[in-house]
């Protein structure tokens, strides 16, 4: 368990380090090619600005330029608030990942006491009811949306967020169909 919780640090240290890692123009072929490249047009440019203020007698001093900036951060990476929310976000996913290792971790060690003890069994009866234990997942089924929110149409997010969202639909319209199908008009209506 101390593991999962060093480990955890560990995870939100390497976070912060990304999110504030800087990167030069020339750190990478592509994005110094890139560079040189808009150097070139900028400077192209800037000679036009600056013929176009002569013209116009516009002083040098006075005159506007135009200039080539490479940020060496993310945009997000510069504004408090958005690093907040991102610090945030990485540490609910942390602990969600921390919290997943623990019950696996917990979940191996009975396993293993569990092999060890059914290995120990010597009647055919006790390994019988050993293997009629409800499982976990047999306890506690999978939780829709509709079971909670009700049969109304799905939001939009959970079709984005779920991966089996299109087999979700179809579950639901089958569903939906069968209620609808069983439903018999009241006496007197045609």
């Amino acid at each position: 368990m101390s593991a999962a919780k060093q480990h955890s640090t560990e995870l939100l240290a390497d976070f912060e380090n990304q999110m504030g890692q800087e990167y030069a123009f020339d750190q990478d072929e592509v994005w110094a090619q890139a560079a040189g490249v808009a150097k070139q047009l900028v400077d192209k440019c800037q000679a036009q600005v600056a013929a176009r203020c002569r013209e116009l007698g516009i002083p040098d001093r006075f005159a506007p330029s135009l200039q080539l900036r490479w940020n060496h951060r993310g945009y997000a990476n510069l504004i408090d608030k958005c690093r907040s929310e991102l610090r945030t976000m990485a540490k609910t996913r942390i602990a969600a990942i921390e919290q997943k290792a623990i019950t696996e971790i917990g979940l191996s060690c009975l396993k293993a006491q569990e092999a060890l003890a059914v290995a120990g069994l010597s009647s055919n009866t006790a390994r019988a009811f050993i293997e009629a234990l409800p499982t976990i997942e047999s306890l506690m089924p999978p939780l829709s949306f509709e079971a909670v929110a009700g049969p109304d149409e799905v939001p939009v997010a959970e079709n984005l967020v779920s991966p089996a969202a299109l087999r979700q639909r179809r579950h639901r319209a089958r569903l939906r169909d069968e209620r609808d199908s069983s439903v018999t008009p009241p006496e007197g209506a045609s």
